[in-house]
């Protein structure tokens, strides 16, 4: 059963009796957040994760130099290696 509001469709699930409900295969795989806000009022939210050994790479400092490293990238554009050139200068310091 579905009930159309202005802005939401609410629908009526049944909880199963190991205590799971179906929020469809469009939603199958997604991550979300499940707020009790009250005793039978859940708020259920997508969201994103992000694997604790990734945390560091969204603080301010790293950050400031991922923007660094996109800058420099962006006037540096890749240029073909000489691989003989580096050869000889290798070649030389031995």
């Amino acid at each position: 059963m579905q009930l159309k509001s202005m802005k939401t469709a609410v629908e009526v699930k049944t909880i199963g009796s190991s205590g799971q409900i179906s929020l469809g295969k469009k939603n199958a795989g997604r991550a979300v957040t499940v707020e009790e806000i009250e005793n039978g009022v859940w708020l259920v939210k997508a969201a994103r994760v992000i694997p604790e050994n990734e945390l560091w790479l969204h603080t301010a400092s790293t950050s400031k130099t991922v923007d660094k490293a996109v800058a420099w990238a962006a006037k540096n554009p890749p240029k073909i290696t000489d691989i003989a050139k580096i050869e000889a200068k290798l070649t030389k310091r031995r």
